[in-house]
């Protein structure tokens, strides 16, 4: 039975992920928001099988929730930092790249400050009331199954991607698991007399080298395999960070979606790749174990997934590989497998009965504004991380979490609460006016 609600908020957020929860943190200061924000989860917790010990987020620590908009927020790391007794530690450390422990425990910290958050409540169908000119909700609570109505003249999306399995790995069972899963999974995969790592990126190499640290205690094969040219390292250098810039979301925004399309697969070094670090370490604890006559490893690029099965008896699975270049198929036998095979934005299910409200591209996805409204009339349905294919690689980057978020709150309340800055870039992107069409310089015929 549903529980019918009169209260309308002002705005409602589906899902509590970093970008939702700065969302939250950001709004809370401003008494004229009505804002609350909803999700399935019983807690905050981000990416709990990937909190692996030394491993750290690729941006500075100034990209928390909200700095970037407001550094006087009570709800900064560095605030954190001081409330919990480390800034100090923080500060000897010289370290500007937070332990991705350490920022699931401050995010934790500013969820438990909020009361604008509730879990454990899971969105099942969204509807719009002409009447009362505001979308309807249909909450269910995740433990009693009890389901009621919530009110909300605005929606903000942010319901985050959801891990991508390959098709083909789906019917392994407990064999193959996603990276996601890894630390739940630790002590299953290190019982197996070979594990494999599928996929690129900072967390296959994070997962790698967890299996690579303790290898020779367990005794397994270890082996590596990526669809990628190669085992790329991240680009972080200046001239390309700016490219995470309000006047680069103007030009990609601006390119025909063809032409963003493409400049997508490109850009995917960009954000995909690996810290040189790691990379640096990785290389080294091999080299140590060649000297030794102890390296039990293999790694290959430019190889992609076709296909996977049970081996023979269920001894293993085994996986049918595609080498690119050289146009050949070979199969690898392994006792198990972990996915590192990333996240896959999907269009929630709950949207389906607004759908008629909200603007599609040509393939079916969110044709987001520049500012980030997915709405006919751009005021009223804001996303959070699923317009990559219209602004960009910086979509999911941390660092400009907080500009988005200043956009949306000045599109919900129609004052610029934090001030959102134009142009950080030394560079330009677009030709612009005062540029000289090159046409005006070519020589008349003679």
């Amino acid at each position: 039975m549903h529980e019918r609600a009169t209260h309308i908020h002002d705005v409602a957020g589906i899902g509590i992920g970093p970008f939702n929860l700065g969302l939250a943190a950001l709004a809370a200061p401003i008494e004229s928001l009505d804002a609350v924000f909803i999700d399935e989860n019983d807690q905050f917790d981000w990416h709990p099988g990937l909190l692996l010990e030394g491993a750290t987020l690729q941006t500075p620590f100034m990209a928390d929730l909200v700095t970037l908009a407001d550094p006087t927020s009570q709800f900064s790391f560095l605030n954190y930092l001081k409330q919990t007794g480390r800034i100090y530690a923080f500060y000897i450390r010289e370290n500007f790249f937070m332990l991705r422990r350490e920022y699931n425990q401050y995010c934790r910290w500013v969820a438990e400050r909020l009361d604008s958050l509730v879990f454990s409540t899971r969105v099942v169908a969204t509807a719009y009331d002409d009447t009362a000119g505001c979308y309807v909700l249909t909450l269910e609570d995740t433990s009693s199954g009890t389901r009621r109505e919530l009110r909300a003249r605005s929606l903000v999306l942010g319901s985050g991607p959801s891990v991508h399995v390959p098709e083909c790995c789906r019917d392994l069972d407990g064999r193959a698991v996603h990276a996601r899963e890894f630390a739940h999974a630790r002590d299953t995969l290190q019982a197996s007399d070979s594990i494999t790592v599928v996929g690129s990126g900072q967390s296959a190499a994070e997962v790698f080298h967890e299996l690579l640290a303790d290898q020779e205690r367990h005794g397994y094969r270890l082996d590596w395999f990526t669809r990628s040219p190669r085992f790329f390292s991240l680009q972080y250098d200046k001239l390309t960070l700016e490219m995470t810039s309000p006047e680069y979301v103007d030009y990609f925004h601006g390119l025909s979606e063809h032409r963003r399309h493409k400049l997508g697969e490109e850009h995917k070094a960009l954000y995909k790749g690996i810290d040189e670090s790691l990379i640096n370490v990785i290389y080294d604890l091999m080299y140590e174990r060649d000297v030794a006559g102890t390296l039990n490893v293999g790694l290959q690029a430019n190889v992609e997934l076709r296909d996977a099965r049970h081996g023979p008896d269920s001894d293993g699975i085994e996986l049918d590989f595609f080498q690119h270049e050289q146009g050949a198929t070979f199969t690898h036998r392994s006792g198990s497998v972990v996915l590192a095979t990333g996240f896959a934005y999907r269009v929630p299910n709950y949207v389906a009965g607004i759908a008629d409200r909200i603007r599609w591209d040509a393939r079916g996805r969110f044709d987001a504004s520049r500012h980030y409204a997915v709405d006919h009339d751009n005021a009223e349905i804001f996303v959070q991380n699923a317009e990559i294919h219209t602004h960009g690689f910086v979509t999911p980057d941390l660092g400009m979490a907080c500009y988005r978020n200043a956009c949306i709150l000045r599109a919900l309340t129609g004052v610029e609460h934090y001030p959102i800055e134009r142009r950080i870039a030394f560079q330009q992107f677009a030709v612009d006016e005062r540029q000289t069409p090159a046409s005006n310089h070519r020589r008349k015929p003679a």
